[in-house]
C-alpha cells in the first residue's frame, strides 16, 4: 500500500510543481509583456481542474505517508529526529502554500487587473519556489540531503 500511495503522491507532485513551473516561467512573462490577463485566467481555469485535485491528493497521501513513517503525531515537529524534521518541513511548506493561495484567491484574483498583476506574480513565484522545495524535501526522505 505504501508504494502505491507514494506513486500517487509523486504523480500529484509532478502535476502541481510542473504546472507552477510552466506558469511562472512561460505564462507569467508573456502575461506581463502583453498585459493579457484573459490568457492568465484561461490558463488558471484549465490548470485548476488538475492542479487542485493534484494538491489534494498530495496532502492526503502525504499525511498517510507521514503517519506510516511516524505514527506518533507528537513526533511530527521533533526537529531532533531526521524524519520528523522532514515531515515538519513539509507541513511548514504546506502552511505557507495555503496562506499564499488563500490570500490570492480572496484578495487578488477577484480584483485582478493590469494594475495589480504584480501582486499576483508575488504569489505565483513564491508558490512555485515552495513547490520545488516540496520536491527537494520529499527526495530527502530517500537521499538524506536534509538529514
Amino acid at each position: 500500500m505504501y508504494n502505491a500511495v507514494l506513486f500517487i503522491h509523486l504523480l500529484g507532485a509532478t502535476v502541481w510543481t510542473g504546472g507552477h513551473l510552466i506558469l511562472a516561467c512561460t505564462i507569467l512573462p508573456n502575461v506581463f509583456r502583453d498585459k493579457d490577463i484573459a490568457f492568465l485566467s484561461r490558463f488558471e481555469s484549465h490548470y485548476e481542474k488538475i492542479g487542485i485535485p493534484a494538491l489534494i491528493i498530495q496532502i492526503l497521501s502525504g499525511l498517510y505517508l507521514a503517519y506510516t513513517l511516524l505514527p506518533d503525531l507528537s513526533q511530527w515537529f521533533d526537529f531532533s529526529h531526521p524524519v520528523s524534521r522532514l515531515v515538519a518541513f513539509k507541513l511548514i511548506l504546506l502552511a505557507c502554500t495555503f496562506l499564499l493561495a488563500i490570500d490570492a484567491r480572496l484578495r487578488i484574483i477577484p480584483n485582478l487587473s493590469k494594475n495589480n498583476l504584480k501582486s499576483l506574480a508575488y504569489h505565483i513565484i513564491p508558490v512555485t519556489v515552495l513547490s520545488v522545495l516540496f520536491v527537494y524535501v520529499g527526495i530527502s526522505f530517500r537521499t538524506g540531503w536534509l538529514f
